[in-house]
């Protein structure tokens, strides 16, 4: 059976995508011949790899040309205001920007860094009356003489508090101060970039004009390829027993059925090698596991939407439908909603509705009063099942 040799250490696979860093590289730096744009928006599932995208390709390919790459996961804390996270990013730089280390401003009791001329107070970054995220940002910019790429993975979090979304607004503003100065006329000297697992959380970012980054669009993040489940079945054949290795195109198949999640395919590669048997064995194994897993997750779905009222299927059908542009309680979405129940439906009714779908975790809710489904998955499960009964 395929099995790693007992002598080797364990050792982690990381697959590089070079190509597309410099790509996005040129959009936000200006290198590009459309010229920059200093804000870009990015939207994959999750568990495709966007966060090791930012971490491991983009932000070196910043670096390699000279900008500062600042890299802020708004789900590295969940319980943490991500105002806050932010904030704590930017306090980390400016504290390796200067050349006192975070004890030795303790113990001169110092808090203020004067930098470059501009004065900030480094434990006050982002709070009521303290430093604000443009004059961290700027002090930033004058102490490195770089231009900074803020990196925000899971940035439709923002949303999720008054806070954030104020932090989002402060973000813009210290966008457009920074690249409107003397010095930004070769290239932004902010640019920022802004990732998430939910296309339609974080196109609430930019849709409208209340929104802090109005008229940016939303681009699809490009998922893994054939290219990664190649280099990834070459790494795994060179530490198993010759005869019995993976085939590139069984391993691509097994990666492609579980939506290109790299982590479902290692479980699946995992569990398959497990076996014992030949090559046909292993090409069964690694279809069955894929299968095995979609419909888990499908399960999933069916089991949580049989538990729900009619109600509450008419208004998750409704979101999902309308997307981002969506409003639950207009004239148009509570006849759609009588017409499935089979009787009128008030306002009263579908809160209620809502509030018990937020504590189903399948409602999201913005600071805003803006909702979504938590799941985009959902969504996907819910056209696959109307085009089974539309067949059926």
């Amino acid at each position: 059976m395929p099995s790693h040799p007992a002598s080797t250490p364990a050792q982690k696979f990381l697959f590089h995508r070079p190509k597309l860093a410099a790509a996005l590289a040129d959009i936000v730096t200006g290198d590009a011949p459309i010229g920059a744009e200093p804000t870009l928006c990015l939207a994959a599932p999750r568990r495709t790899g966007k966060s090791t995208f930012l971490r491991h390709d983009l932000g070196p390919e910043l670096e390699g040309r000279g900008i500062l790459a600042v890299y802020v996961d708004l789900w590295s804390d969940m319980a943490a205001d991500p105002a806050h996270l932010i904030a704590e990013a930017l306090k980390a730089e400016l504290r390796q920007a200067d050349s006192l280390p975070v004890k030795a401003v303790r113990a001169v009791g110092l808090s203020k860094l004067g930098i470059g001329g501009v004065s900030v107070d480094v434990d006050r970054i982002g709070q009521a009356q303290g430093t604000t995220l443009a004059d961290a940002l700027e002090a930033l910019l004058e102490r490195t003489h770089k231009r900074i790429a803020l990196l925000v993975d899971e940035a439709q979090h923002a949303l999720t508090t008054e806070a954030g979304l104020n932090a989002m607004f402060a973000l813009k503003a210290a966008r457009d101060r920074l690249n409107t100065r003397d010095d930004a006329r070769d290239g932004p000297n902010l640019m920022i970039v802004l990732t998430g697992s939910h296309r339609d959380k974080l196109s609430r970012l930019v849709l409208n004009r209340d929104q802090p980054f109005f008229g940016t669009s939303v681009r699809s993040f490009p998922l893994l390829d054939r290219a990664y489940t190649d280099a990834y079945t070459t790494w795994i054949n060179e530490r198993l027993a010759e005869g019995n290795r993976f085939d590139a195109d069984d391993v691509f198949a097994a990666f492609d059925a579980v939506g290109r999640r790299p982590e479902a395919l290692m479980r699946i590669l995992s569990d398959a090698a497990l076996l014992v048997g030949d090559a046909g064995d292993l090409k069964r194994a690694l279809a069955d596991g894929a299968t095995e897993l979609r419909q888990r997750v499908w399960e999933d779905y069916e089991f949580a939407w049989s538990g729900l009222t009619p109600l509450q299927q008419a208004v998750v059908e409704r979101l999902a439908l309308e997307g981002p542009q969506s409003a639950p309680f207009s004239a148009p979405a509570l006849q759609a909603y009588a017409d499935a129940v089979g009787e009128m439906v008030e306002p009263p009714a579908v809160q209620a509705a809502i509030e018990a779908l937020r504590q189903k975790n399948i409602l999201w809710r913005s600071a805003r009063g803006q909702y979504a489904l938590d799941d985009q998955g959902l969504a996907e499960w819910l056209k696959m099942r109307a085009e089974r009964v539309g067949q059926g």
